[in-house]
Protein backbone atom coordinates (compact mmCIF):
# COMPACT_ATOMS: atom_id res chain seq x y z
CA UNK A 1 0.00 0.00 0.00
CA UNK A 2 3.20 2.17 0.79
CA UNK A 3 4.16 2.30 -3.18
CA UNK A 4 0.81 2.73 -4.20
CA UNK A 5 0.04 5.96 -1.88
CA UNK A 6 3.55 7.10 -3.15
CA UNK A 7 2.28 7.03 -6.54
CA UNK A 8 -0.76 8.36 -5.69
CA UNK A 9 0.75 11.64 -4.22
CA UNK A 10 3.13 11.69 -7.30
CA UNK A 11 0.02 11.88 -9.63
CA UNK A 12 -1.64 14.58 -6.92
CA UNK A 13 1.50 16.87 -7.53
CA UNK A 14 1.63 16.55 -11.08
CA UNK A 15 -2.05 17.72 -11.34
CA UNK A 16 -1.52 20.30 -9.09
CA UNK A 17 1.20 22.01 -11.23
CA UNK A 18 0.29 25.46 -12.73
CA UNK A 19 -1.68 24.89 -16.05
CA UNK A 20 -2.33 21.59 -14.80
CA UNK A 21 -6.20 22.64 -14.95
CA UNK A 22 -8.44 25.31 -15.35
CA UNK A 23 -9.53 25.20 -11.46
CA UNK A 24 -7.41 25.60 -8.36
CA UNK A 25 -6.48 22.03 -7.14
CA UNK A 26 -5.56 20.29 -4.16
CA UNK A 27 -3.71 17.53 -3.19
CA UNK A 28 -5.76 13.76 -3.39
CA UNK A 29 -6.72 12.40 -0.17
CA UNK A 30 -4.23 8.87 0.60
CA UNK A 31 -5.11 5.86 -1.79
CA UNK A 32 -7.96 3.75 -0.96
CA UNK A 33 -8.04 1.11 -4.13
CA UNK A 34 -4.92 1.38 -6.16
CA UNK A 35 -6.06 -1.78 -8.36
CA UNK A 36 -9.06 -0.54 -10.02
CA UNK A 37 -7.91 2.95 -12.52
CA UNK A 38 -5.27 5.92 -11.79
CA UNK A 39 -6.19 8.99 -13.49
CA UNK A 40 -3.14 10.71 -14.46
CA UNK A 41 -4.90 14.17 -15.80
CA UNK A 42 -7.38 17.01 -14.96
CA UNK A 43 -10.15 16.13 -16.68
CA UNK A 44 -12.70 19.18 -18.21
CA UNK A 45 -14.79 20.15 -21.06
CA UNK A 46 -13.18 20.15 -24.45
CA UNK A 47 -11.19 16.52 -23.13
CA UNK A 48 -11.66 12.74 -24.81
CA UNK A 49 -9.47 9.55 -23.82
CA UNK A 50 -10.14 6.73 -22.18
CA UNK A 51 -10.01 8.33 -18.80
CA UNK A 52 -12.86 10.29 -19.46
CA UNK A 53 -14.50 7.10 -19.84
CA UNK A 54 -13.77 5.44 -17.25
CA UNK A 55 -14.95 8.75 -15.38
CA UNK A 56 -18.28 8.84 -17.15
CA UNK A 57 -18.85 5.26 -15.57
CA UNK A 58 -18.50 6.33 -12.02
CA UNK A 59 -20.48 10.00 -11.96
CA UNK A 60 -23.16 8.29 -14.76
CA UNK A 61 -25.23 8.13 -11.73
CA UNK A 62 -25.34 12.20 -11.09
CA UNK A 63 -26.48 12.59 -14.93
CA UNK A 64 -29.65 14.42 -13.09
CA UNK A 65 -33.55 14.60 -13.81
CA UNK A 66 -34.51 12.24 -16.91
CA UNK A 67 -31.20 12.40 -18.02
CA UNK A 68 -27.91 10.20 -19.27
CA UNK A 69 -24.48 10.04 -19.68
CA UNK A 70 -23.22 8.92 -22.24
CA UNK A 71 -20.02 6.56 -22.42
CA UNK A 72 -18.61 8.40 -25.28
CA UNK A 73 -15.19 9.03 -23.86
CA UNK A 74 -16.01 12.66 -24.84
CA UNK A 75 -16.47 15.46 -21.81
CA UNK A 76 -19.27 17.27 -22.42
CA UNK A 77 -21.37 19.47 -20.98
CA UNK A 78 -23.70 16.53 -19.73
CA UNK A 79 -20.68 14.99 -18.07
CA UNK A 80 -19.53 18.43 -16.80
CA UNK A 81 -22.90 18.48 -15.10
CA UNK A 82 -22.39 15.12 -13.70
CA UNK A 83 -19.34 15.90 -11.95
CA UNK A 84 -20.83 19.12 -10.60
CA UNK A 85 -23.36 17.14 -9.06
CA UNK A 86 -21.28 14.53 -7.83
CA UNK A 87 -18.97 16.55 -6.02
CA UNK A 88 -21.97 18.73 -4.27
CA UNK A 89 -22.97 15.36 -3.29
CA UNK A 90 -19.36 14.77 -1.13
CA UNK A 91 -18.83 18.29 -0.35
CA UNK A 92 -15.95 18.55 -2.80
CA UNK A 93 -15.83 22.34 -4.67
CA UNK A 94 -18.15 22.10 -7.20
CA UNK A 95 -16.32 23.49 -10.08
CA UNK A 96 -17.27 20.81 -12.74
CA UNK A 97 -13.32 19.99 -13.14
CA UNK A 98 -12.64 16.32 -12.19
CA UNK A 99 -9.04 17.07 -10.20
CA UNK A 100 -7.47 15.23 -7.22
CA UNK A 101 -10.53 16.38 -4.88
CA UNK A 102 -12.54 14.19 -7.24
CA UNK A 103 -9.91 11.71 -7.96
CA UNK A 104 -10.00 11.20 -4.21
CA UNK A 105 -13.41 10.67 -3.41
CA UNK A 106 -13.72 7.76 -6.20
CA UNK A 107 -10.54 5.99 -5.10
CA UNK A 108 -12.38 5.89 -1.66
CA UNK A 109 -15.86 5.22 -3.12
CA UNK A 110 -14.14 2.13 -5.79
CA UNK A 111 -12.97 -1.44 -5.03
CA UNK A 112 -9.85 -3.26 -6.61
CA UNK A 113 -12.39 -4.91 -9.02
CA UNK A 114 -14.07 -1.43 -9.64
CA UNK A 115 -17.20 -1.83 -8.18
CA UNK A 116 -17.99 0.79 -5.92
CA UNK A 117 -18.27 0.19 -2.34
CA UNK A 118 -21.90 -0.89 -1.33
CA UNK A 119 -21.92 -2.80 -4.43
CA UNK A 120 -20.70 -6.35 -5.78
CA UNK A 121 -20.65 -8.38 -8.90
CA UNK A 122 -21.94 -11.28 -6.92
CA UNK A 123 -24.98 -9.01 -6.23
CA UNK A 124 -25.93 -8.50 -9.82
CA UNK A 125 -25.06 -11.67 -11.27
CA UNK A 126 -27.26 -14.83 -12.71
CA UNK A 127 -30.50 -13.99 -10.50
CA UNK A 128 -31.33 -17.88 -10.58
CA UNK A 129 -28.10 -18.98 -8.28
CA UNK A 130 -25.79 -20.04 -10.62
CA UNK A 131 -22.85 -17.30 -10.64
CA UNK A 132 -21.22 -16.07 -13.83
CA UNK A 133 -22.25 -13.86 -17.02
CA UNK A 134 -23.17 -15.97 -19.39
CA UNK A 135 -26.18 -17.20 -21.23
CA UNK A 136 -27.52 -13.72 -22.00
CA UNK A 137 -28.07 -12.32 -25.52
CA UNK A 138 -24.68 -10.58 -25.50
CA UNK A 139 -20.86 -11.85 -24.53
CA UNK A 140 -20.17 -11.83 -21.07
CA UNK A 141 -17.81 -9.20 -20.57
CA UNK A 142 -20.09 -6.65 -22.41
CA UNK A 143 -23.29 -7.96 -19.85
CA UNK A 144 -20.37 -8.27 -16.67
CA UNK A 145 -19.75 -4.01 -18.05
CA UNK A 146 -23.23 -2.94 -18.25
CA UNK A 147 -23.47 -4.34 -14.65
CA UNK A 148 -20.78 -2.38 -13.93
CA UNK A 149 -22.09 1.01 -14.54
CA UNK A 150 -25.35 -0.11 -13.03
CA UNK A 151 -24.18 -0.23 -9.67
CA UNK A 152 -22.39 2.73 -9.99
CA UNK A 153 -25.62 4.57 -10.72
CA UNK A 154 -26.73 2.55 -7.42
CA UNK A 155 -24.57 3.95 -5.58
CA UNK A 156 -25.22 7.47 -6.52
CA UNK A 157 -28.86 6.77 -5.89
CA UNK A 158 -28.08 5.06 -2.49
CA UNK A 159 -25.94 8.30 -1.62
CA UNK A 160 -29.40 10.18 -2.43
CA UNK A 161 -31.54 8.75 0.25
CA UNK A 162 -29.24 9.12 2.77
CA UNK A 163 -26.43 6.43 2.32
CA UNK A 164 -28.85 4.00 3.41
CA UNK A 165 -28.81 0.59 2.16
CA UNK A 166 -30.35 -0.89 -1.01
CA UNK A 167 -30.83 -4.43 -1.62
CA UNK A 168 -30.60 -5.86 -5.20
CA UNK A 169 -33.23 -8.99 -4.89
CA UNK A 170 -32.34 -9.46 -9.15
CA UNK A 171 -29.65 -8.50 -11.47
CA UNK A 172 -28.20 -10.24 -14.74
CA UNK A 173 -30.87 -13.37 -15.79
CA UNK A 174 -29.44 -15.93 -18.09
CA UNK A 175 -32.58 -16.52 -20.53
CA UNK A 176 -32.30 -19.79 -18.84
CA UNK A 177 -33.07 -17.94 -15.48
CA UNK A 178 -35.23 -14.91 -16.99
CA UNK A 179 -37.66 -17.69 -18.39
CA UNK A 180 -37.79 -19.88 -15.52
CA UNK A 181 -38.97 -16.35 -13.30
CA UNK A 182 -41.19 -15.85 -15.84
CA UNK A 183 -39.20 -12.60 -16.89
CA UNK A 184 -39.99 -10.89 -20.71
CA UNK A 185 -38.76 -11.53 -23.90
CA UNK A 186 -36.58 -8.28 -23.63
CA UNK A 187 -36.46 -8.29 -20.32
CA UNK A 188 -32.79 -5.62 -19.52
CA UNK A 189 -32.18 -8.27 -16.66
CA UNK A 190 -30.87 -10.02 -19.94
CA UNK A 191 -27.83 -7.45 -20.65
CA UNK A 192 -27.18 -6.64 -17.11
CA UNK A 193 -28.74 -3.36 -17.17
CA UNK A 194 -31.65 -3.75 -14.90
CA UNK A 195 -31.70 -4.91 -10.82
CA UNK A 196 -34.53 -4.51 -8.74
CA UNK A 197 -34.59 -3.20 -5.65
CA UNK A 198 -35.80 -2.85 -2.09
CA UNK A 199 -35.21 -0.53 1.30
CA UNK A 200 -35.94 -1.07 4.49
CA UNK A 201 -34.91 2.48 5.00
CA UNK A 202 -37.15 4.20 2.20
CA UNK A 203 -40.20 3.50 0.66
CA UNK A 204 -40.19 2.19 -2.60
CA UNK A 205 -41.86 5.08 -4.15
CA UNK A 206 -38.84 7.08 -2.42
CA UNK A 207 -36.73 4.78 -4.67
CA UNK A 208 -38.84 5.07 -7.83
CA UNK A 209 -38.75 8.97 -7.42
CA UNK A 210 -34.71 9.23 -6.58
CA UNK A 211 -34.25 6.91 -9.30
CA UNK A 212 -35.58 9.57 -12.06
CA UNK A 213 -32.48 11.84 -11.12
CA UNK A 214 -29.88 9.18 -11.41
CA UNK A 215 -29.32 7.97 -14.74
CA UNK A 216 -32.32 5.64 -14.69
CA UNK A 217 -34.07 5.16 -18.35
CA UNK A 218 -36.19 2.17 -17.28
CA UNK A 219 -38.28 2.85 -13.80
CA UNK A 220 -40.61 0.20 -12.93
CA UNK A 221 -42.54 0.26 -9.38
CA UNK A 222 -45.69 0.01 -7.17
CA UNK A 223 -48.54 0.67 -8.93
CA UNK A 224 -47.12 -1.39 -12.12
CA UNK A 225 -48.27 -4.88 -12.89
CA UNK A 226 -45.91 -7.26 -10.63
CA UNK A 227 -44.11 -4.56 -9.18
CA UNK A 228 -45.50 -3.60 -5.76
CA UNK A 229 -42.98 -5.32 -3.65
CA UNK A 230 -39.78 -3.67 -5.80
CA UNK A 231 -38.67 -1.14 -7.72
CA UNK A 232 -37.13 -2.17 -11.19
CA UNK A 233 -34.54 0.50 -12.46
CA UNK A 234 -32.33 -0.19 -15.64
CA UNK A 235 -29.93 1.60 -18.33
CA UNK A 236 -31.83 0.59 -21.55
CA UNK A 237 -31.14 4.05 -23.40
CA UNK A 238 -27.03 3.59 -23.13
CA UNK A 239 -26.54 -0.01 -22.66
CA UNK A 240 -28.25 -1.90 -25.07
CA UNK A 241 -27.68 -2.48 -28.12
CA UNK A 242 -30.29 -4.65 -29.01
CA UNK A 243 -33.34 -2.78 -27.87
CA UNK A 244 -35.34 -0.71 -30.51
CA UNK A 245 -36.57 1.76 -27.48
CA UNK A 246 -34.07 4.52 -27.47
CA UNK A 247 -36.35 6.51 -24.76
CA UNK A 248 -37.20 6.61 -20.89
CA UNK A 249 -39.47 4.33 -19.82
CA UNK A 250 -41.18 4.85 -16.61
CA UNK A 251 -44.60 3.65 -14.57
CA UNK A 252 -45.07 3.70 -10.46
CA UNK A 253 -48.28 5.29 -11.34
CA UNK A 254 -48.95 4.59 -7.30
CA UNK A 255 -45.70 6.97 -6.69
CA UNK A 256 -46.69 9.79 -9.24
CA UNK A 257 -43.67 8.33 -11.69
CA UNK A 258 -45.60 8.51 -15.19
Amino acid sequence: MRVNTLKRAAVAFALALPGAAIATVVAAPAAHADGCYTWNRNLYQGRSGSDVRQLQIRIAGWAGYRDIVENDGIFGPKTAAAVRRFQQAYGLRADGVAGPQTYGKLYELQDNDCTPRHFSFTELDDGCGRSGWSGGPRPAAETRENALRNMWKLEALRRSLGDKPLNISSGFRSETCNNRVGGASDSQHLYGNAADVTSRNSSLCQVARAARNHGFSGIYGPGYPDHDDHVHVDSRRENNRDNSSNTTSWSAPDCGVR
